[in-house]
């Protein structure tokens, strides 16, 4: 791995924090992913199970982990199972976890290789009631593919028929929605390399350049800084195709007189940064880009601060809408009659703005956590308000990375810059 691993304390933290809120003689088990296939003997890059990952540090593929609170035997309250190397797969593939470095990695003493699993989990299995599984309960999920928790839960209930079954995904929803410090040191990490990557690019856009050069640019930057590389897939849009929201091909020229807008982010030991700026491909704003930008950079800025404990991100929505209505209404896009004669349902100021101002993030880049319940310090962000103006051509988002305080909150992109003016100087220092 690139990335300087965290401590094993956090792990031992988490696992302590998921086994208050289990029921009473309960047994949780979580997966790794799959290493998925492309095409011949082609495989994607692997990922771990976020969930595995937050409970144990363990960043390989193959492993699962099995947590028994209240097991009679101390010994099988927790135990990590890995994939037992060879020479062979040292030669081939490289290096894996020993027992010793797992240890170490995770704060488990129990480790064992694969082949055991079976025999401890029918001994723990005899010994408890209950059985946490996983399953992937985003909101916005869409899960086509079985995962290796979706093939153990046919095989577990299969084999355990009278065992009550409980989700694990709430618990983990309510633990990973509230950050640790250590995972917001890891975040500040990914959005410091983000910073330089975007101030690399300052220096580098220029009229002719095309959109897929500035995403190698990224690239470069965020490898060399021991990022993975982006924590999602990269928005470089330059002209109109700023108001494409999911806009991917990045294969354009940036023309003078446009704006970019670039969604991008970098990864850093699985936690993902997501940053948004939009720049003046000459190095100067027009008055009318730059007045639609200071719009959205009001809305960003009075959006940050209504973030707070208490709150619900559906009550937060409704009136960041209205914040932005106001702006609109201050641009000449909407006026009092667009208002007056709006569907409740899509209001007005949907017509330039159309999607959601902010999405919880962390290991996932649309992490999990409660989309309905209120807000709670430690919670991670983002800010990311925009208007899109297609017979115009051009569109405008700014995004930052905050973690919601009790008194208010910290902006981990507090070092990227966003003010017009301070971009304007740099892209023509």
């Amino acid at each position: 791995m690139k990335y300087t691993p965290l401590p094993a304390s956090l792990y031992i933290k988490n696992r302590a924090k998921l086994a208050a809120k289990m029921a009473k003689n309960s047994v949780a088990i979580f997966n790794s992913n799959d290493i998925m296939p492309t095409n011949a003997d082609g495989t994607m890059k692997f990922r771990q199970n976020n969930d595995l990952f937050y409970l144990c540090g363990i960043d390989q593929e193959e492993s699962i982990l099995l947590l028994a609170p209240d097991c009679p035997n101390p010994s099988m309250r927790e135990v990590l199972f890995l994939r037992e190397t060879n020479e062979h797969i040292a030669i081939w593939e490289g290096h894996k976890y020993t027992k010793e470095e797992a240890e170490a990695t995770s704060g488990i003493k129990n480790i064992q290789w694969l082949d055991k699993f079976d025999l401890i989990f029918s001994t723990v299995m005899a010994l408890s009631d209950r059985v946490y599984l996983n399953t992937n309960e985003h909101l916005r999920a869409g899960v086509v593919v079985e995962t290796r928790d979706a093939r153990f839960i046919k095989t577990c209930k299969e084999q355990f028929p009278l065992h009550e079954y409980e989700r694990a995904a709430p618990l983990m929803h309510e633990l990973r929605g509230v950050k640790e410090q250590e995972e917001i040191d890891q975040l500040q990490i990914a959005c410091d390399i983000t910073e330089k990557g975007f101030r690399r690019i300052l220096n580098f856009v220029k009229p002719g350049v095309t959109e897929y050069e500035i995403e190698a640019e990224y690239l470069h930057e965020f490898v060399r800084n021991r990022s993975k590389g982006f924590a999602y897939e990269p928005i470089i849009a330059s002209g109109i195709s700023a108001c494409v929201l999911h806009y991917l091909e990045n294969n354009k020229a940036c023309n003078d007189g446009e704006l970019l807008l670039m969604d991008v982010g970098a990864e850093y030991g699985n936690y993902n940064a997501d940053m948004t700026r939009t720049i003046p491909v000459s190095g100067k704003f027009s008055d009318r880009q730059k007045a639609v930008y200071n719009a959205v950079l009001r809305v960003h800025k009075e959006a940050s601060s209504m973030l707070r404990p208490g709150v619900t991100i559906q009550d937060y929505h409704k009136e960041v809408g209205l914040i932005m209505q106001s702006e609109l209404i201050g641009l000449g896009l909407i006026d009092q009659t667009d208002i007056q004669n709006q569907d409740p349902n899509w209001p007005a100021y949907k017509k330039y703005f159309m999607h959601g101002t902010s999405h919880h993030l962390g290991l996932d880049v649309h992490d999990v956590g409660t989309m309905y319940g209120p807000i709670q310090p430690g919670m991670v962000f983002t800010v990311e308000p925009g208007i899109y103006i297609p017979y115009e051509g051009f569109g405008v988002r700014l995004e930052n990375n905050i973690v919601v305080l009790e008194d208010g909150y910290f902006d981990l992109m507090r070092n990227i810059p966003i003010e017009a003016d301070e971009i304007e100087d740099l892209m023509n220092s």
